[in-house]
């Protein structure tokens, strides 16, 4: 039996032993948690290009700003999220004439405002006002409960005294207002705005502020490649993330498998400031820029899938190397996908495509490799030393050439 032969059949008996042997935790879908990316945080003198002012506006001109789309909602705020009390509890604040919290609105490039915070009031009046309520399309009307004041529980806008309807037109909220002077090509000061100031009930993650900051083609691409069948797969939920943190892995990839990445001279990264500096950048949103990244994300998504297989971001348990965690490990997942883009671009259809799985597990093994994963992981000198070790197990080539 000649040595090609014999290291066929070696790597199928491993292949064999691995799914006859191996066993998956039941954690579905769950995300390996990185203590030194948890604690990524920054603050720079971006903060110092801030300009901001108050500004008092009626209900009647934020309900035509909306509806000219002046006035625009954070990508994340999809979903009108206030019943029915909580929504005529506000109006009927506006009726008793008691104060109403300010809000906070962000100047764009365009000369549009952001909605950093007060979505849900400005939300509620409009609905009110015209009549149906976006939650479930129906005729919008005071609840009719003794929460309510009697003279309005139960009615519409149209079926107030016409005083009562001018008093909510008219009501005034207070706005403050932010500016962005320079950076010119990036938001990146206004997501720490966003980030300290946001008062909604939970802490919002890093990707949810993004998608509220850098509204445009390149976000619309994320919320289209999440979608992605392989991608949703691979990322073990069916269901995409409703903190957006699956969309934060496909900027990460993109954002990592770059030349500044590549050839900086720099030891350490804030992942969380790099990830905000990728997304805002003016050269995200060009036409080119878009279909390369969707094609490269697609074809990268795809090549794992078939040639990898499904558990190709999940790691083995230390000392047993046949038993997988089903856990997505954010390190594995940004060394395999740019290895995997990288291999293609300097071997096309050349690049090799056998027993991968059979070298992911060695790779894995490989004591340098789980030190560039697990340890000081926004050095660069790891991000490059994990990217690498995945070219070399998988396809046989250097990072560095």
């Amino acid at each position: 039996m000649n040595e090609a032969i014999c290291e066929y059949y070696l790597n199928e008996i491993i292949y064999q032993k691995i799914n006859d042997y191996m066993m998956l935790e039941n954690e579905q879908g769950e995300i390996e948690e990185i203590k030194e990316e948890l604690e990524d945080s920054y603050s720079n003198d971006d903060l110092y290009n801030i300009n901001s002012w108050g500004a008092d506006l009626s209900f009647r001109e934020l309900i035509s700003m909306y509806e000219e789309e002046e006035l625009l909602k954070p990508e994340l705020q999809r979903k009108y999220v206030w019943d029915k009390s909580e929504a005529s509890r506000f109006v009927e604040s506006i009726l008793l004439g008691l104060p109403v919290p300010s809000i906070f609105l962000a100047n764009t490039k365009d000369e549009k405002k952001l909605i950093i915070d007060g979505y849900q009031r400005i939300m509620t009046v409009f609905d009110y006002v015209s009549g149906v309520w976006t939650k479930d399309g129906k005729i919008f009307k005071l609840s009719n409960t003794e929460k309510i004041n009697e003279r309005w529980r139960g009615k519409a806008f149209g079926e107030l005294e016409k005083a009562d309807q001018r008093r909510i037109r008219s009501t005034t909220i207070h706005a403050i207002v932010f500016e962005q002077r320079s950076p010119a090509d990036n938001d990146t000061s206004l997501y720490q705005v966003f980030e300290r100031i946001n008062t909604g009930g939970r802490a919002l993650m890093p990707q949810e502020i993004r998608n509220c900051v850098n509204q445009g083609h390149f976000n619309d691409l994320l919320f289209d490649l999440n979608k992605n069948q392989y991608w949703r797969i691979l990322f073990g939920k069916e269901v995409e993330d409703s903190r957006m943190r699956d969309m934060e892995f496909i900027l990460r990839f993109l954002a990592l498998d770059t030349e500044f990445i590549h050839s900086t001279e720099a030891s350490t990264i804030s992942l969380k400031k790099y990830l905000n500096e990728f997304m805002g950048n003016e050269n995200s949103q060009s036409h080119e820029t878009i279909i390369n990244r969707r094609d490269k994300f697609n074809f990268v998504m795809d090549f794992i899938h078939m040639h990898i297989g499904e558990n190709a971001f999940y790691n083995i348990v230390s000392g047993e190397e046949f038993k997988i965690r089903k856990r997505f490990y954010p390190t594995i997942f940004d060394a395999i996908c740019p290895a995997v883009s990288i291999a293609y671009q300097r071997l096309g259809n050349e690049i090799p495509k056998d027993n991968l799985e059979i070298k992911r597990i060695a790779m894995l093994k490989d004591p340098d490799f789980r030190k560039y994963t697990s340890e000081g992981t926004m050095q660069l000198a790891h991000i490059h030393g994990r990217i690498d070790k995945a070219l070399n197990y998988l396809f046989g080539i250097k990072y560095e050439e």
